[in-house]
């Protein structure tokens, strides 16, 4: 994937290209940045982790848990090295095209543009769970609260980046505080012996604390990522940021700590009070875990908190899939038209069309599970060559500044890329069709690449800038 081609397939655009395609500058300092990376995340503590509990038993998810927190934590600190170095609104995409060349760079673009487009479309499914066990409004189908979701959140990012992350930062402080009440709530009636009320089946390996085995684990890797899922999305906000090169690294390493640790509190807690056979399949784990030890009062309010959680990830990436869609677009890989900003400098388009696309994936399919796998899929491949993209720039270009600079170095993100290709492997074992879907758009995505996009891309982009000076600078050498 570290093909160039020649400088002949870029076309030059005038000045009023880039000003119909500019963001917002200074609308973010470190700590707003920090509430975005757990606001991306923070719906994975209330809906969706706990299914990895079917899979592979606590243990399983326990271990797998421990894998994927390595995988994060190795491919972030290479992100906030990356992001210091090259603060671009493309982020991974951008990262990649500097390290794999036009191609790369668009898988990786790709990849985290499925990731960002179907994650919330599952959170809408989860959202839709969350009000009809309130019995809110009497609805009894989902459709209406993804319609309500992705209309009003939309609107909102329209309205100004500045006024969106603000209240990002809002919401997830308030589902930071739900989910501190379940810890004070369910510390009292923790019971070890909970954790392990999974029967035991007859697969290899199989025990009270592996029920479905070794193979349990593996099956288990898809949901552990919930508790992750897209924190790598903090550098796309890398252009809004007052001082990236400073506050990137800070943002970033704040936000992994962060969910580390309320995922496994979580993880703990949930079923070691209410029971993991119990948690396994509920679809809205943390309240039902507060039913399960009497807390009735305590249960109603981590639900409507709990909206505040779900509602946070889906807010925030709504906001990651725009400026992900936005770069792409900006540099000629997809139709241009998609980056164009309004007023406000919030781009108009790359927030409608996703959103149109989730609404529809999630009245369509309406199972949350399944769109988990598929964000998965599509996430997984992205940590690998973002993973890879690390270790190919510490190579090549070790002369290029780097105010941040990931402990361990290519060390680091050698175990991530490992951590990573694992990942995407199990994706294919949990779910074969979700994989096989996520794969048939990314071929597709590839193929419109070679045959068109390719073609098309503009001179001066920024992250084509940053790829040509690398270039222009190994001719002189």
């Amino acid at each position: 994937m570290t093909e160039t081609l020649p400088a002949a397939e870029q076309r030059a655009v005038d000045k009023a290209y880039f000003e119909q395609r500019s963001l917002r500058r200074g609308a973010a300092g470190w700590l707003l940045l920090a509430g975005l990376g757990i606001s991306y995340v923070i719906s994975g503590d209330f809906s969706g982790w706990n299914f990895g509990l079917e899979a592979g038993g606590w243990g399983g998810l326990l271990i797998a848990f421990v894998l994927m927190g390595v995988m994060y934590a190795c491919m972030v600190f290479g992100l906030a090295e990356m992001s210091s170095a090259l603060p671009v609104a493309g982020a991974g995409y951008g990262f990649a095209r500097r390290a794999l060349g036009r191609l790369g760079g668009f898988a990786t673009g790709l990849a985290i543009l499925i990731e960002y487009s179907i994650a919330p479309a599952a959170i809408a499914v989860f959202i839709g769970g969350y009000v009809e066990s309130l019995g809110l409004f009497g609805i009894t189908d989902g459709w209406p609260v993804y319609l309500v979701c992705f209309a009003l959140f939309i609107g909102i990012h329209l309205i100004g980046v500045g006024e969106a992350l603000k209240a990002m930062f809002a919401i997830t402080g308030i589902a930071v505080v739900a989910l501190i009440a379940f810890v004070v709530g369910m510390v009292p009636h923790f019971d070890a012996t909970k954790l392990f009320d999974i029967p035991v089946s007859d697969a290899a390996g199989a025990s009270a604390f592996l029920p479905n085995g070794f193979g349990g684990i593996i099956g288990a890797l898809v949901f552990a990522i919930w508790f992750f899922l897209a924190v790598e999305g903090v550098p796309l906000a890398a252009e809004e940021a007052e001082n990236p090169q400073r506050d990137m690294p800070r943002a970033i390493i704040v936000a992994m700590s962060v969910l580390a640790f309320t995922g496994l509190s979580v993880l703990v807690l949930a079923p070691g009070g209410a029971g993991s056979a119990l948690m396994s399949s509920s679809a809205s784990p943390l309240p039902d875990a507060l039913r399960a030890v009497g807390n009735e009062g305590l249960a109603v309010f981590v639900n409507y908190a709990g909206l505040a959680g779900l509602v946070a990830s889906f807010f925030s990436i709504v906001y990651a899939y725009s400026r992900q869609l936005f770069a792409l677009s900006r540099a000629g890989y997809l139709p241009t038209w998609l980056s164009r900003t309004n007023s406000r400098k919030t781009p108009t388009w790359a927030l409608i069309v996703p959103g149109i696309v989730g609404f529809i994936l999630a009245a369509a399919v309406g199972d949350g599970d399944k769109l988990i796998n598929i964000a998965v899929f599509g996430a997984a491949v992205s940590y690998v060559l973002l993973n890879l993209s690390h270790i190919v720039l510490r190579k090549r270009e070790p002369e290029l500044h780097r105010p941040y600079r990931t402990p361990g170095g290519v060390v680091t993100t050698g175990v991530g890329l490992v951590l990573a290709i694992i990942a995407v492997v199990a994706t294919f074992f949990v779910d074969i069709q979700a994989a096989a879907i996520t794969a048939g758009i990314f071929v597709v995505g590839l193929l419109y690449f070679a045959f068109h996009s390719r073609h098309h891309l503009v001179a001066g982009a920024p992250e084509e800038e940053f790829a040509r000076i690398r270039e222009s600078e190994a001719e002189l050498r």
